[in-house]
């Protein structure tokens, strides 16, 4: 009997469950479906590069997925049906049934999140958001403001990558907290060394209770005009999961074991920002880091299960955080596998160029998915 494996979503996660899956399962008359809303692959960690006006790399997922045998579908998901074990799409072939399923679905901006910023700002979570973004920026005449609202890495990058790309933009970090927080002292203070020399303004400890057209209305009443908003301050994901009676986490992650098997449907595997996996001390942060290695042991346990062998756990675990200050400047924090820092704490050009390795590095792991010890 031939078992098909579906795998929904083409990010860190997904690409690398699929195209694990369907190496060690080469040779056998198991199936492995992909399926994505876009023919092409994203790198959502320069997804900020992009907006700020870089190129980046054109990477096609048939491509990427030449040789494998694995099965491209390009639609998005709008259901899922656990019972039938069936995938709702809105593109042809509109259904794709499965014996096992990978959920890969990733993580968008939590736009919701305050009033008025799915309207009126702009974000980095998607391909399309970037460009809009992009189209933005671009169109702006000189000495124009943007507030980049979000004090974690996504809004830190964006930051530090506007004002580098074009230095006559007026840019302002807003964080409800302060910038970096988790890092340690000496990570934080590079940040600031590196906001000051870029000029980049920080307003730290200062909420947003609503985005306006026009620019920022404060919790303490104040108002922050701006042309531009960037909305960084958080990830969500969809709701597909819970809706489908998958057993979920209050963020709507699917709940796993420690094999990344979901705990409420044995034939259902959760990787990447989408499910909720459990590192030492906690749940795994989202993030590229935790999220390919989460991709490829779902890909390890799908084979095994096909195969009739044991799983094993997954091994997941934090190893850093890696921030880029533009091109030229950077902040590494090394941590433990819970995510607690380590003493050592990498900045400057070490740490972009070691960044630059990481995200290469990346990429060269979606084209070669081999072997990976437990946390790499």
């Amino acid at each position: 009997m031939t078992m098909h494996i579906v795998v929904l979503g083409a990010g860190y996660a997904g690409l690398g469950a699929a195209k694990r899956a369907a190496r060690r399962l080469r040779g056998t008359d198991a199936r492995v479906t992909l399926v994505n809303m876009s023919e092409r692959f994203v790198e959502r960690v320069r997804l900020h590069q992009f907006a700020a006006g870089q190129e980046l790399a054109d990477l096609p997922l048939r491509g990427l997925l030449g040789g494998t045998g694995v099965e491209l579908v390009v639609a998005g998901v709008t259901g899922i049906d656990p019972g039938e074990r069936v995938v709702r799409l809105d593109a042809a072939p509109h259904e794709v049934g499965y014996d096992v399923l990978v959920y890969a679905l990733g993580s968008g901006a939590d736009v919701d999140a305050v009033p008025g910023a799915a309207e009126h700002a702009f974000t980095l979570a998607t391909a399309e958001g970037a460009a809009r973004l992009r189209s933005r920026l671009a169109a702006l005449p000189a000495a124009r403001s943007v507030a980049v609202v979000g004090g974690g890495l996504t809004g830190i990058e964006a930051a530090a990558e506007f004002k580098e790309t074009q230095p006559r933009l007026e840019v302002q970090l807003v964080c409800a907290g302060p910038v970096g927080d988790g890092l340690v002292a000496r990570a934080r203070r590079h940040l600031h060394r590196a906001f000051h020399r870029l000029d980049v303004t920080v307003r730290e400890h200062t909420p947003v209770a609503e985005v306006g057209p026009d620019g920022l209305l404060l919790e303490d009443g104040g108002e922050l005009p701006a042309d531009v908003v960037v909305w960084a301050a958080g990830f969500r994901v969809a709701g597909l999961a819970a809706a489908a009676g998958l057993a979920t986490d209050e963020q709507g992650r699917i709940l796993v074991d420690a094999t990344l098997r979901s705990r409420s449907h044995p034939e259902v595997f959760g990787a990447g920002d989408a499910a909720a996996a459990h590192v030492a001390g906690g749940v795994a942060r989202m993030s590229c880091q935790t999220s390919l290695p989460m991709g490829l042991r779902a890909g390890d346990a799908v084979a095994r299960l096909v195969s009739g062998r044991d799983l094993r756990p997954a091994g997941i675990r934090h190893l850093w955080q890696n921030i880029s200050l533009g091109r030229r400047d950077g902040v590494t924090q090394f941590s433990r596998a819970d995510d607690s820092p380590l003493g050592p704490v990498l900045t400057g050009r070490a740490s972009a160029r070691y960044k630059e390795a990481v995200t290469r590095g990346t990429v060269w792991r979606m084209r070669h998915p081999g072997p990976c010890r437990p946390g790499a």
